[in-house]
């Protein structure tokens, strides 16, 4: 498959985790990764699709709000593997007592890896290099 045709399907199954993320909206989310899922966080835990599962619920329940954008740093195909390493930009309101929020804002350098599985672009591999908060 040409490279300009695979960048295409991937941006969209980006705008689709970005609406998931901005939705708060699990089942979406998750509906790009792959059930073999290898997800490493910046602090070197990994988790499988199921414990991902529970930590993007737990990350949902503590936001009223995010929005997210990003952009494609790199890219390229091997071996049947769409690799890529994105800059993701993260501002959420998180709920602070009943009516109150904070603004966080999250900046991340993310590699993901993934996998034409029966015709349809999945996540296998996430690696997330580098994370601030402020």
């Amino acid at each position: 498959m040409e490279t300009d045709l695979i960048i295409k399907e991937i941006d969209e199954a980006h705008k689709k985790i970005n609406g998931a993320l901005m939705n708060k909206n699990t089942n979406a989310y998750l509906s790009c990764f792959d059930e073999s899922l290898n997800y490493t966080e910046a602090n070197g835990e990994t988790l499988n699709k199921k414990q991902l599962a529970i930590d993007i619920d737990r990350y949902f329940n503590k936001t009223r709000e995010i929005s997210t954008t990003h952009y494609r740093i790199k890219s390229a195909v091997e071996g049947g593997i769409f690799s890529e390493k994105i800059a993701r930009k993260s501002v959420l309101q998180i709920k602070k007592l009943l009516l109150f929020s904070k603004k966080q804002t999250i900046q991340t350098e993310e590699i993901y890896h993934w996998k034409n599985i029966d015709g349809i672009w999945k996540i296998i591999k996430v690696e997330i290099t580098l994370e601030e908060k402020y």
